[in-house]
């Protein structure tokens, strides 16, 4: 009997020359079959290609936050000679940005906003919100502020923010401060919106799908207010935490943050699910109560819009199937 190497070396009656190189370079790699293998490869892309998804979403709104900061620095360059005579040299382009991200919420979740009215059109205001992993929910409701109301609200942010590269323009533009009591009043004192979220990174980060509230004993946001003697607004978006998730539950990435105080947990979603934005009635200014006091009426308040417009637990399917209904026949 031939070996097979002495039937690819005669002639091409029974095979061509490149079918048995295919075939002799299976034997030496050792598989039975190509096609096996192009097979097993086609069902590995099958498996990871979701969770691949998830986990690359979130960068698309780190890219949007990019090319909304690569749009500033064109803006100012075109605008420098401008920079010197006008105070309101940023209004043009935080009015741009504001409908391009309002055009991303309309497109992507669906986004409302409910009680907008109960933002003073004049005046200062502290807004209180809950946190979600990605607090996308709050850049829709800035720009919201920023069309329909005209007004630039102010916001504080965690340090981390600041270290973050080539974020510095953008946390300027849109008066983005990392938050000490005193510059918080003297925001609030000139007349200014504030925004704030007493759970931060904490509560972004460790918070889950029953949506609690992790403020501790954080009082300073109620001092502001009364040292500034103003209202707080207290704020919540349906589904937050479905658009986004956080592994900040696993125990490991607690134990980082309790020791090293590290937010390092990863975050994937980017789900495309029904956002509504409520506020709630403005807690208004009484001298007779302590920080203490009134930080339990904001968190008891922020508590009553979870409690009255999301289902606990929450479900991302849910929540996808809230933007994107199936339509009923008609009888």
């Amino acid at each position: 009997m031939p070996h097979g190497n002495d039937s690819c070396m005669k002639g091409h009656e029974t095979a061509s020359y490149i079918s048995c190189l295919i075939h002799l370079w299976e034997e030496w790699v050792g598989l039975g079959s190509l096609e096996d293998y192009f097979s097993y490869l086609d069902y590995l892309v099958w498996v990871f290609t979701p969770l691949a998804v998830v986990f690359i979403l979130p960068f698309v709104i780190v890219l949007f936050l990019y090319l909304s900061i690569l749009f500033l620095h064109v803006y100012k360059r075109k605008n420098e000679l401008k920079e010197a005579y006008s105070n309101n040299l940023w209004d043009c382009a935080r009015k741009t940005l504001a409908t391009l991200w309002d055009g991303h919420a309309t497109i992507w979740h669906g986004y409302e906003i409910h009680g907008l009215e109960k933002i003073p059109d004049k005046g200062p205001a502290l807004i209180v919100y809950y946190h979600g992993a990605i607090p996308i929910d709050y850049y829709y409701f800035l720009a919201n502020v920023i069309i329909q109301k005209g007004r630039t609200c102010h916001s504080v942010a965690d340090h981390i923010l600041f270290k973050i590269p080539g974020f510095k323009l953008l946390l300027e533009v849109f008066s983005v401060m990392h938050g000490p009591q005193e510059e918080c009043v003297k925001a609030l004192q000139n007349g200014h919106l504030l925004g704030i979220s007493p759970g931060g990174v904490r509560e972004a980060l460790f918070s889950d799908e029953t949506y609690p509230l992790l403020w501790g004993k954080r009082k300073g946001f109620a001092q502001v207010a009364i040292d500034s003697k103003v209202p707080i607004i207290p704020m919540f978006t349906q589904n937050v935490r479905e658009g986004f998730r956080s592994l900040g539950t696993l125990s490991f990435f607690k134990w980082v943050y309790e020791r090293f105080r590290l937010p390092i947990a990863p975050v994937y979603g980017g789900f495309p699910v029904k956002f509504r934005t409520y506020l709630g009635d403005p807690i208004p200014y009484d001298p007779n109560v302590t920080a203490t006091e009134l930080a339990e009426k904001a968190q008891q308040a922020v508590q009553s819009l979870i409690d009255r417009h999301q289902k606990i637990p929450g479900n991302v399917l849910r929540a996808l199937l809230e933007r994107f209904p199936r339509r009923r026949k008609e009888e």
